[in-house]
């Protein structure tokens, strides 16, 4: 009688080794993608839905003294301005700040909304770290700034002669980024001039 060999009888133990590095490949899978998560981030910027369309209907009493509240209608006369969602509490609004004086001094009319603000809060503001703005509006609840598609503050859009909002800029204005505004200004004086984020 003959005694044949189970080839699978040898295989058992390494099966085994195979599947004690199994957890070690699953651990260095993970690590990867954590890795590449990090460095290199996906943009998590909220963009809004708005850019393209006209503002909402809105009006929003004043909160500075000495300057008159802000409504929609206030970007209807035929030339393009920008509009700054600020709060006197917001830290990157302090980094701005020079930002929104070098285009003051550049000629662009500049509107805000200061969020969930008081008073008192967005004149100390506004006397600490200047003052830019045409005119200031009121916005406890956020009312409008969740109509705009704003996510967070400081965010500043432009918006046509038309009152159209042509551009949003997400986060604070940087000395970089003032030729682009400008740029977004001057092309939103030409009629018909194509939404840009």
């Amino acid at each position: 009688m003959s005694v044949g060999v189970d080839p699978a009888a040898g295989a058992g133990p390494r099966h085994a080794r195979w599947l004690l590095w199994l957890p070690l490949c699953a651990f260095g899978i993970v690590l990867a993608v954590v890795l590449w998560g990090l460095f290199l981030p996906a943009d998590r910027t909220v963009y809004s839905a708005m850019v393209g369309k006209p503002l909402p209907a809105f009006t929003l009493p004043a909160i500075a003294p000495g300057k008159p509240g802000v409504t929609d209608a206030d970007f209807r006369r035929g030339a393009p301005r920008l509009l700054n969602v600020f709060a006197s509490w917001c830290v990157p609004c302090v980094a701005e700040a020079p930002q929104l004086l070098t285009l003051k001094a550049a000629g662009v009319p500049i509107d805000a909304v200061a969020i969930k603000d008081t008073p008192a809060d967005v004149t100390a503001f506004l006397q600490r770290h200047g003052d830019p703005y045409a005119s200031v509006g009121s916005d406890p609840h956020s009312r409008l700034q969740l109509a705009l598609g704003s996510s967070g503050v400081p965010e500043t859009f432009v918006v046509d002669g038309q009152g159209i909002i042509r551009l949003q800029h997400v986060g604070d204005i940087r000395a970089e980024d003032v030729p682009e505004l400008l740029q977004a200004l001057a092309a939103a004086r030409t009629p018909g001039a194509g939404a840009a984020r």
